[in-house]
């Protein structure tokens, strides 16, 4: 079993636009320049950066937390990892506390610089 990625990134926008901006198709794919394809609900799959990434929402409380079965495309068949997303109001903006488990061996380090370049700085940059 491998390391937890925790990872926490305070973001100038409300904890409703940074969930919004994560849960909803058009606004991620804006944010991230990639397509995206992301269900509202909990129990619906989700595809982002042209399919490089997917998975299923576990849970989805609304401008609280997500909690995602989370893979890269290329991993070997069935391997999930679990990220999770939770939105702490902090003055007019978000402390978004990020955790992500259950990744291959070998993989933190990628992941671990993956979320900053691909999420946390195009997120700050998009909500900005």
């Amino acid at each position: 079993m491998s390391h937890v990625i925790h990872q926490e990134i305070v973001i100038a926008a409300s904890p409703q636009r940074v969930y919004s901006a994560l849960t909803d198709s058009q606004q991620f794919s804006a944010l991230t320049g990639v397509p995206a394809e992301i269900s509202r609900e909990a129990g619906g799959v989700f595809s982002c950066f042209g399919g490089m990434i997917v998975g299923r929402h576990v849970e989805l409380m609304a401008n609280e937390r997500i909690v995602q079965a989370w893979r890269v495309a290329n991993w070997d068949a069935g391997v999930y990892s679990v990220v999770s997303f939770v939105f702490k109001a902090q003055g007019t903006g978000t402390l978004l506390v990020f955790d992500h488990a259950g990744f291959p061996d070998g993989t933190g380090e990628h992941l671990e610089t993956g979320w900053h370049s691909n999420y946390w700085e195009p997120l700050k940059k998009y909500l900005g």
